[in-house]
Parts: structure tokens; C-alpha cells; sequence
């Protein structure tokens, strides 16, 4: 079945997308991202050297672009300004790449997007010429006033950055889902395989987690079960669940009973 994920003219066979902070070594972020089957990798570039630093390892070393779609995001920006400058730093290092994921956080604590600034980056990233994925909040009209700023794919977190408390909103995010014309990839929140599968039964386009996999304790094996939870849940999304009812529904024939 050719159910391709399409962002910014490009198209994808995983819906699995997954970041690279969190993990013990360079060796275990390559092996789990591997066992994900995932395309597309997410690098702050804030943390991450992608060269910035000659003298340190730089984890493009171990994911290379020709293998993986390289998103740059804006993890650890507090301002637009701050946000905006961090993407075309990115695009320089990488060569002219115009796709990048904007997050701009609120505070510390929550690690929130703070909605305001990330409207204001978004919109002046795109007159640049940049391909915005944005992280913000599970609000469905904010949702929509990026959409129409022109981002090309908006990812409403499930719940707060590395919390693992899996899709605290739902009708949220089926509202946001309702009026959408653009990828919508949940961000944020995911916990293990089945908050996964339930984002991808709401019929989100995919998912974008780190934590969930960089902190199991096995996180090759979690890697693997999180491959499975988003191809379960498409699947069962394309399928079209069963509808629910309040009482008992005999699965076998009520008529032509042998007496």
C-alpha cells in the first residue's frame, strides 16, 4: 500500500519521526534511530553540533544527510529573534536546507510554546523562504493561523516536552484535525507505543517523539515498538474503526438459529 507522508513536496514511507538528544552516545541515538525506521531526525542546533565546533563530534558523522532528512529545530529559544537567527545559522551549515521545526518556549518549567512568538518567527521565517514545521500549543484556531502563515506542517503537543503522559487533550487535536489542509504530527508528550498508536487512530499524519525512545531502558527495542505503534495505528485509521455502542452487539447471526 503506498500511503506516503508528504511535507514541503517531499514524501516519506515512515511516519515516525524522532529527535537525537537524551541518548547515552552517539552509537545508541544511531542505533535506535535506525531500529525506528524513521526518515526524517530532528537536531537542536543549539546543543547539537552539526559543525559549529571542529573540535567535537559532530553527529552528522552518524546520521548521514544522504540517509536522513536532517530538521534543524530551534530547541532552547526563548524569543522569535533568538528562533530566527538559530534557523539561518542551520541553513548555512547545511548547505542551503530550508526546512527547519520552530519551537520558541514559554519558560523553563512547562516548556510550553510561548504562542505569540512563535506566530511572529513563523511569519517572518516563511517571507525568508524557510518550510516551517512549527511546535505550539493543542489550540485549534492558533493551529489554523499557522497553517495560514503558510507553515507546511503544524505539530501540536500532546502534552508537555519529555513529560510521557501520552494525549492529555484529544478532542483538541481532532478538532485541529477537522480543519486542517496541512500535516498535522503530534510533538511532544509521547510516552510509549500506545500514545503513539492513538495519535495515528485520530488520523494525525505522524508523530515526532524523543524521550519516549532516548529514555526507555531498552531504547533500541522501544524504537522498534514505536515503528509498529504508528504502522498499527494508520492502519487502523485508514481502516475506520467499528462505531461504538452502549450496549452488546452479538457478533454471530440472531437469525437461522438451528432449534
Amino acid at each position: 500500500m503506498e500511503d506516503l507522508l508528504t511535507i514541503a513536496g517531499r514524501t516519506y514511507k515512515s511516519r515516525l519521526l524522532v529527535g537525537t538528544g537524551k541518548y547515552k552516545d552517539f552509537e545508541e541515538t544511531r542505533s535506535s534511530i535506525e531500529a525506528s525506521g524513521a526518515e526524517i531526525v530532528t537536531v537542536a542546533i543549539r546543543r547539537t553540533n552539526i559543525g559549529q565546533d571542529s573540535s567535537e563530534p559532530n553527529i552528522l558523522d552518524f546520521l548521514s544527510p544522504d540517509k536522513f532528512t536532517i530538521l534543524p529545530n530551534t530547541a532552547g529559544c526563548y524569543t522569535a529573534e533568538e528562533a530566527i537567527r538559530t534557523c539561518k545559522l542551520a541553513r548555512e551549515l547545511l548547505e542551503g536546507n530550508n526546512l527547519v521545526k520552530l519551537e520558541v518556549l514559554g519558560d523553563k518549567e512547562t516548556l510550553y510554546p510561548n504562542m505569540p512568538e512563535t506566530l511572529k518567527a513563523a511569519k517572518d521565517l516563511v517571507k525568508d523562504g524557510f518550510e516551517v514545521m512549527v511546535y505550539c500549543s493543542d489550540d485549534p484556531l492558533l493551529a489554523k493561523e499557522l497553517e495560514g502563515l503558510g507553515c507546511v506542517s503544524v505539530m501540536p503537543l500532546a502534552s508537555p516536552i519529555g513529560s510521557g503522559l501520552g494525549i492529555q487533550n484529544p478532542h483538541n487535536i481532532e478538532m485541529i484535525l477537522s480543519k486542517a489542509e496541512v500535516p498535522i504530527i503530534v510533538d511532544a508528550g509521547v510516552g510509549t507505543a500506545s500514545d503513539a498508536s492513538i495519535a495515528m487512530e485520530l488520523g494525525c499524519a505522524g508523530v515526532l517523539m524523543n524521550t519516549a525512545i532516548a529514555k526507555a531502558q531498552e531504547p533500541v527495542l522501544m524504537a522498534q515498538a514505536m515503528k509498529k505503534a504508528i504502522e498499527s495505528g494508520r492502519q487502523a485509521y485508514l481502516a475506520g474503526r467499528m462505531e461504538k455502542k452502549s450496549y452488546a452487539s452479538p457478533s454471530s447471526p440472531t437469525k437461522g438459529l438451528i432449534k
